[in-house]
């Protein structure tokens, strides 16, 4: 069986649920691939910083976000010596929405997608995956699938790969992503929040070669260890008795909940690679997100510039793509715009996350755990506002510039 569409996405993250409401508002029919039956896993990014909900605002859903479940965090602060020092305070930008927002993954999703569902040209293909990419004619024409219904073709004008970084598009293209800086181990679990608990929002806590991050998550706190490569395995070998140990030492206020940590399933292990593709595209395929730019979790980039990417892309090419549904030959030489549109905000920003790593985490885990780079955002005001902007606000925030098409009998 073969369908048709205009545009197919393959992943159903952030970057290819945004693209998909940002093509179907605007009249472009795209099918989304959403290989789970739901969006529901723990310790995805969730962070939506303050220029995503600019977007939000620019789509008509700021409202609506606002109604999820969400909390507000105006500062990012590190904790060294006994003493925070705040490296970022958002409530110094200019912007209408001042803070980060921390909403579950899965409710963002939710949030995306059902406002495309109203727009007749959008379709979502839950326990969908993409397998390979079809070519005809010396382009992509389309992709294997495999749903509920068996294996099948998608044929579309563009395919767009926005599976994250394991992406199953870039590796049957033979695409290869360069590998940016070297890895980074994070674990994640969570501990139980008491309402005695200090009022941190986002805090780093450094010291004795060990870095623990905590995050409010108003009923719980989202722990992270940064750890070199093979951090995991270090754990292991020296027990969960050590490592409750070191939590209990490093943020002391949760010493007598480091037990809640019984066993090794609780943690949840991911390799911060930071990479990127040196060429996005090729006929009739284009690669956005963390396909095309793999983000270590350092400053909750990840989703934000992969939601970027997704109103770039939209921008560029959506009047091209209109014209093809129309019968027009579509110009894949426009691919290479997505790539030159984003390309140095991207590589700024893996180039921020590569410093930070170099001469904040390497050097707190080299065992004296003293790195000085939070002490100069004590002593530099501009250095606190700057790493505001860029966390806030990207090296290139993008703006939604495309006209909505809205569905027949709706009224906005």
């Amino acid at each position: 069986m073969t369908e048709k569409t205009t545009v197919c996405v393959a992943g159903g993250g952030p970057a290819g649920a945004v693209l998909g409401l940002l093509l179907a508002r605007s009249g472009v029919d795209v099918v989304v691939l959403e290989k789970h039956s739901d969006f529901h896993r723990d310790f995805r990014g969730d962070t939506v910083h303050p220029a995503t909900l600019q977007i939000l605002d620019e789509l008509g859903l700021i409202d609506r976000f606002h109604e999820l479940p969400h909390q507000k965090v105006s500062t990012i602060g590190v904790v060294q010596d006994g003493k925070r020092i705040d490296i970022a305070d958002f409530r110094r930008l200019k912007v209408r929405y001042p803070y980060m927002a921390f909403v579950p993954q899965w409710d963002f999703l939710d949030l995306i997608t059902a406002e495309a569902k109203k727009y007749p040209g959008f379709r979502l293909l839950m326990n969908t995956e993409a397998l390979g990419v079809v070519r005809e004619n010396g382009r992509v024409a389309g992709l294997r699938v495999r749903g509920p219904e068996g294996e099948r073709e998608i044929r579309s004008t563009l395919v767009v790969a926005a599976d994250g970084r394991h992406s199953v598009i870039r590796e049957d293209s033979g695409f290869v992503p360069t590998l940016i800086g070297r890895s980074l181990d994070v674990i994640f679990f969570r501990i139980s929040r008491r309402d005695t608990d200090p009022d941190e929002g986002i805090c780093v806590r450094i010291g004795n070669g060990k870095i623990f991050g905590a995050t409010d998550r108003r009923t719980y706190w989202q722990m992270s260890y940064e750890t070199s490569t093979g951090g995991m395995e270090k754990v292991r070998r020296e027990g969960l008795d050590k490592f409750r140990a070191d939590l209990a030492e490093l943020v002391p206020f949760l010493a007598d909940r480091a037990h809640e940590v019984s066993s090794l399933d609780q943690l949840s292990p991911l390799e911060a690679r930071i990479d990127r593709l040196e060429r996005w595209h090729e006929p009739g395929l284009l690669f956005i997100g963390d396909a095309a730019h793999a983000m270590s979790p350092v400053a909750g980039f990840g989703v934000n510039l992969a939601v970027q990417d997704a109103v770039a892309t939209s921008n560029l090419l959506t009047a091209a793509l209109l014209r093809a549904q129309d019968g027009e030959p579509f110009d894949d030489d426009l691919l290479a715009l997505v790539r030159k549109r984003r390309k140095r905000a991207v590589a700024l920003s893996q180039g921020l996350q590569r410093a930070t790593q170099k001469f904040g985490i390497d050097e707190a885990l080299d065992g004296s755990g003293q790195p000085p780079a939070p002490k100069i955002f004590e002593k530099l005001g501009v250095a606190q506002w700057l790493m505001s902007r860029v966390i806030g606000l990207g090296f290139r925030p993008e703006h939604v510039r495309t006209q909505e098409k809205a569905p027949e009998g709706t009224v906005r």
